[in-house]
C-alpha cells in the first residue's frame, strides 16, 4: 500500500455537541475534519494524503483536477500542490465573477491555471476534458497526474476507512455499547468518496450519507464504482446499500449549491449553540437532515456527525443569508 503523505493535521478532534444534545434529546458528536488545516480544511485533504502520495511517487509536476466554481477539493488540491512544488490546473464550472472571492479568491492566490466550462459541458464531458487538458500539458513537456472530482477514487476513498479507525481510537475509555459506538453517523456526499472510504473501514454505526445534489440511485451507483476501484487496490469489499450505509436525498434541496431556509436556519442555530460553523452546500443540509431524521424519530441514541469542512463557502453569502434570517 502507498504510504501517505502528512498533508492532513490528524488526528482531528471527536468531540460531544453538549448543548445541542439537550434540546434534541440524543447525544451528538462531531468529527472535526473542518480542522485538517488551513488551506487545507476540509475532507478532502484525506483524499488528498493519498493522490499526491501517487503523484509524487508518478514524477509528476502538475495536478488536473474539477469541481465547482468554489469547489473546497479544487482549493484544497491546489493548496496541496503548491506545498509540493507543483503547478495546479482546475477545470471549473461556471462563470468567473467580476471580483474573485471564497475557494476562488484562494485558488487565484495559488496562481492555479483555471479552465471554465458550463455546467452542461462539465456534467457530459469533465473526464475527457481533463484528459485533453492533461494531454496538452505533456505535449508542452509537463508530467501532469489527474485526480477526479472530488478526488472519489478507489486510492482516494482508503483515506477514510482508515479515518474510522482513528475515531475508534478516539472514543472515551469510559464509553460503553454494544454492536457499534454510534447508532447513527450522518456526512454529507457531493462525490461519494468519503461515504465509501467509511463504509469500508471498521463499523461505527449505520452510516447515512446525506445527498447535496443528485438523487439516491445516482449517489449509490458511484459509491459502488468507488468501492470496487478500492477493493482492487485491496480494500474490504463495500457492504451493500441498506443497513450498513444508504443516501438520504430528501434534504438536498433546490440544486447544488442552492440552500433553503430550514439549512440557513440550522447553520446559526449550530453556530450559536456550539460555536461551529457550518457552510450552505454541504454540512449546512447534512446537519439540518440529520436534526429532521432525529426530530421525526427515525435516528436516536448516539449520533456522530462528520464535519466535512467548507468554511470558505460562507463567504460571499452575506445576502443569501439575510435573505433567509
Amino acid at each position: 500500500m502507498l504510504d501517505a503523505l502528512p498533508l492532513a493535521r490528524l488526528p482531528t478532534p471527536l468531540h460531544r455537541l453538549d448543548r445541542l444534545s439537550a434540546e434534541v434529546g440524543c447525544e451528538l458528536w462531531v468529527k472535526r475534519d473542518d480542522l485538517t488545516g488551513f488551506g487545507l480544511s476540509g475532507n478532502k485533504v484525506r483524499k488528498l494524503d493519498l493522490l499526491m502520495a501517487d503523484a509524487v511517487d508518478r514524477g509528476a509536476d502538475t495536478v488536473v483536477t474539477c469541481g465547482g466554481l468554489q469547489s473546497n477539493h479544487c482549493r484544497a488540491t491546489a493548496v496541496a500542490a503548491r506545498q509540493l512544488g507543483m503547478k495546479p490546473v482546475l477545470l471549473l464550472r461556471g462563470e468567473r465573477p467580476d471580483v474573485s472571492d471564497s475557494n476562488l479568491l484562494l485558488d487565484d492566490l495559488l496562481d492555479a491555471e483555471v479552465e471554465l466550462c458550463t455546467p452542461e459541458v462539465y456534467r457530459d464531458h469533465r473526464g475527457s476534458r481533463m484528459e485533453a487538458m492533461a494531454e496538452a500539458l505533456r505535449s508542452a513537456g509537463r508530467k501532469p497526474y489527474v485526480i477526479p472530482e472530488g478526488g472519489s477514487s478507489g486510492l482516494g476513498s482508503l483515506g477514510f476507512a482508515r479515518a474510522a479507525s482513528e475515531v475508534l481510537e478516539q472514543l472515551p475509555h469510559s464509553m460503553e455499547w454494544s454492536d457499534t459506538p454510534f447508532d447513527a453517523v450522518f456526512v454529507a456526499v457531493g462525490s461519494g468518496g468519503t461515504l465509501a472510504g467509511l463504509a469500508m473501514g471498521p463499523e461505527l454505526g449505520p452510516i447515512r450519507g446525506v445527498a447535496v445534489c443528485d438523487d439516491r440511485d445516482t449517489f449509490v451507483s458511484i459509491v459502488q464504482r468507488i468501492g470496487r476501484e478500492a477493493e482492487r487496490l485491496g480494500a474490504l469489499p463495500l457492504p451493500e446499500p441498506g443497513a450498513r450505509w444508504d443516501v438520504l436525498e430528501a434534504y438536498r434541496g433546490p440544486s447544488y449549491g442552492i440552500a433553503e431556509s430550514s439549512t440557513w436556519a440550522t447553520i446559526r442555530r449550530v453556530a450559536r449553540s456550539e460555536g461551529l460553523f457550518l457552510d450552505p452546500v454541504y454540512t449546512g443540509k447534512a446537519f439540518d437532515g440529520m436534526l429532521q431524521e432525529i426530530a421525526a424519530g427515525r435516528v436516536g441514541g448516539r449520533v456522530l456527525f462528520w464535519h466535512t469542512g467548507g468554511a470558505f463557502g460562507l463567504f460571499g453569502r452575506g445576502a443569501e443569508a439575510l435573505e433567509h434570517g
